[in-house]
């Protein structure tokens, strides 16, 4: 079930990190890489255009791994992981839904990706 597009709000567990996306939720994904598995994230793809970061950079660790395509973001402060750039569609990100102010993830469909297997 597709919502109306609309604007989200969004931060780390601090406020330090802070966030805005556009977006009309038609799928939340998981992901089974070790870094997903592990940060246990429920993403929506939003592309950088109808993303927009609130606060400063200074608040943000960046984390590559494997490849250093994807560019993992998470809160220096906190260690909340709000976002990412994606590996294979970079001008793409993914949004830690969880990192939403007032929202539930109820009733979208959530596709799990394959992310171990990517070489």
């Amino acid at each position: 079930m597709t919502r109306p597009e609309a604007r989200y709000e969004g931060s780390c567990h601090c406020g330090a990190v802070r966030f805005a996306i556009t977006t009309d939720f038609p799928e939340l994904t998981t992901c089974d890489c070790s870094i997903c598995r592990r940060k246990n994230a429920l993403m929506v793809k939003v592309h950088e255009s109808k993303f927009e970061l609130l606060s400063d950079t200074d608040g943000l660790q960046e984390y590559q791994f494997h490849t250093h395509t994807a560019r993992h973001f998470f809160c220096r402060t906190c260690g909340i992981y709000p976002f990412h750039r994606k590996r294979v569609t970079p001008d793409f990100l993914g949004i830690n839904v969880f990192c939403l102010e007032d929202f539930e993830p109820d009733g979208i469909p959530v596709r799990a990706t394959v992310g171990k297997g990517m070489a």
